[in-house]
């Protein structure tokens, strides 16, 4: 029998179209410059955030096996649409292991550049198409020196503002692309596992818990909050039904119950200043950690053991802490700032319902703590800039920007538009403040535009000597208060 030589089939059209794009995918990958860190130029964290998409939705997978002291193997997927033509996608992360990275359910090449994960696709992305990442990767407790995981006796709890929650996930690590959240945490069965939102499943997997929590309302990354420890979770009713549910050391839940069963009229306080708390559900995770402070994660506020546990804090002090980190929830959560030097709204006006909180019910008089802040403000101006514009912080020492022109000094510019505009009006404000911006971001202009709205007048110019200027300017209806700066030595 003759050989007969078998002839290679002709490609299809379409299997060379196929070969060619591959081809010219990776001949202009091989021309990308190397991967840079980018940022979305913050004044106050320049390199925080990325360009070119919107975080629609994380959905975050941590496996805790029991240890605090060892990186938890995770997964991070990211729901986001893109604003812009994208040949890389830049998320933060820091601070952990990456095994690998999809992009639509296509393997993609990753590289670490400062602290961004930088990730370059298989095709480019176009404006306005759909894009879910997802990312194996590690998170590692020991990494968190400034921020992140902190290690608490019996687990963990997060800490990550103002720039650590990409410490924990891949994330756009800023508040102005706040996005929905979903949890699911696998741990030992003898492990209490909570985190922001509420909870939607716990499946059994041997002899581990699968906890799943998600969030009703877009949440900043900064606000993310993951408890994972031996604790009780305690639960009562708020104002209007409110789930209110408090994560606690087993061992401290009869010590702590005097204080937690205040929250729902904490609650109910806060309510009748300036409307319906906006979240599904709220509580109070104490934690066996020492911080240094205390910290607004959404509808779950982070406290340290000690605030409730030393003798020395008398109880109007304790309470007005709880109203603080309560206050955040209308303002700084659910009204969250578009730029970190908009930080002000937030700390001000947290601080603002705590002072009024105090002299309520604590007879600590508002009118002596913003003289004392007056006396105090052009100190605190030349040493951290004006309260809308504060100078950025020392190198590693990022929370540094929360200094006391942004607390004291910024509930006193929240004093003075009350003396200028009258209590009715100023309340009026905070109302539609927190109404009109509900589950968005929102600036200091914005703020300034309400507030000249509501008063009938411009007031800009008054915004601008108050947030901007160098020094304090004078107190309307006390021109007998007096502020100085501090002498040089």
């Amino acid at each position: 029998m003759p050989l007969t030589l078998r002839r290679p089939r002709p490609r299809s059209r379409r299997l060379r179209a196929v070969l060619l794009a591959a081809a010219a995918a990776s001949v202009v990958a091989a021309t990308l410059p190397a991967p840079v860190p980018l940022g979305i130029g913050d004044p106050l964290f320049p390199q925080l955030g990325n360009p070119g998409y919107d975080v629609l939705a994380y959905d975050i997978g941590f496996t805790y096996l029991g240890s605090n002291s060892k990186p938890m193997e995770a997964v991070t997927t990211i729901d986001a649409v893109a604003t812009d033509g994208l040949e890389r996608i830049n998320l933060d992360f820091a601070r952990g292991t990456v095994h690998g990275v999809d992009v639509n359910g296509e393997p993609a090449r990753f590289a670490s550049a400062g602290e961004d994960l930088v990730i370059t696709p298989r095709d480019a992305v176009r404006t306005g198409e759909r894009l879910r990442i997802t990312v194996r990767h590690t998170s590692d407790p020991n990494a968190a020196l400034d921020g992140g995981w902190v290690r608490t006796t019996d687990g963990l709890v997060m800490a990550n503002q103002a720039d650590a929650a990409h410490r924990v996930f891949p994330c756009n690590d800023h508040p102005s692309d706040k996005a929905y959240f979903t949890f699911h945490v696998t741990a030992p069965a003898d492990v209490t596992v909570v985190a922001n939102g509420t909870p939607v499943a716990r499946e059994r997997r041997g002899g581990r818990i699968v906890s799943t929590y998600r969030s009703a309302h877009p949440m900043a990354t900064e606000l993310a909050q993951v408890s994972i420890g031996r604790s009780a979770v305690l639960h009562r009713e708020g104002p209007h039904g409110l789930p209110v549910r408090d994560v606690v050391p087993a061992a401290d839940k009869d010590l702590l119950e005097p204080w937690l069963r205040k929250t729902p009229d904490h609650i109910a306080w806060m309510e009748q200043q300036v409307g319906r708390y906006p979240f599904e559900t709220y509580g109070v995770l104490v934690a066996g950690a020492d911080t240094g402070f205390e910290l607004e994660t959404q509808t779950l506020s982070l406290f340290e053991r000690s605030l409730f546990a030393r003798p020395e804090f008398p109880a109007w002090y304790v309470d007005s802490v709880m109203v603080h980190e309560l206050a955040h929830h209308w303002f700084g959560d659910s009204v969250s700032p578009r730029s970190w030097s908009d930080l002000w709204l937030n700390e001000g006006h947290a601080t603002w319902y705590e002072a009024r909180y105090a002299e309520e019910f604590g007879k600590r008089s508002l009118e002596q703590r913003m003289r004392g802040a007056y006396a105090l403000s052009d100190g605190w101006r030349a040493a951290g800039g004006p309260p809308a514009a504060p100078r950025a912080a020392a190198p590693g020492q990022k929370i540094g920007i929360f200094r006391p022109v942004v607390y004291d000094g910024s509930a006193l510019v929240l004093y003075a538009l009350r003396e200028e505009i009258g209590p009715r009006a100023f309340d009026r404000l905070e109302r539609r403040w927190v109404r009109d911006h509900r589950d968005a971001t929102a600036t200091t202009a914005d703020f300034s535009a309400l507030a000249s709205e509501i008063a009938g007048r411009d007031l800009s110019g008054f915004f601008k000597a108050w947030l901007y200027g160098e020094k304090t300017p004078p107190m309307p209806g006390h021109p007998d208060w007096h502020s100085q700066a501090p002498r040089r030595a």
